[in-house]
């Protein structure tokens, strides 16, 4: 389904061991953004009936029935710089990506775009 780089596995586990339960990574899409599609990511202390659940490098990933169609094939870094760090998105199924990189839109859907 989707890839998650053993950089940004490191940086998840990272983030979770702030949490006070123990949780899941959840990856999902939303209406909103520049280009009509939002990238999700947080943290799920509990699965939905209808996730997808797969395991990358000993972290568990939870993809709702919606956004997996849009999500097939993303992989999911992690970039540090001498400006910071942060994770990168790079989907296969976007036709067009606006200039931030957290928005999108594919040939099946666009979502209603908002201004960046």
């Amino acid at each position: 389904m989707i890839t998650v780089k053993e950089a940004a596995v490191t940086q998840v586990k990272k983030m979770m061991e702030e949490e006070e339960e123990n949780v899941m990574l959840r990856v999902g899409v939303k209406g909103g953004g520049c280009s009509g599609l939002s990238y999700s990511l947080g943290f799920d202390s509990e699965a939905a009936e209808d996730d997808k659940v797969q395991e990358e490098n000993g972290l568990k990933i939870l993809i709702d029935k919606e956004s997996a169609p849009l999500l097939e094939g993303v992989v999911i870094d992690y970039k540090q710089n001498m400006m910071g760090g942060g994770f990168t998105i790079d989907n296969p199924n976007a036709l067009v990506s606006c200039g931030c990189g957290s928005s999108f839109k594919t040939a099946t859907n666009a979502g209603t775009p908002e201004d960046c």
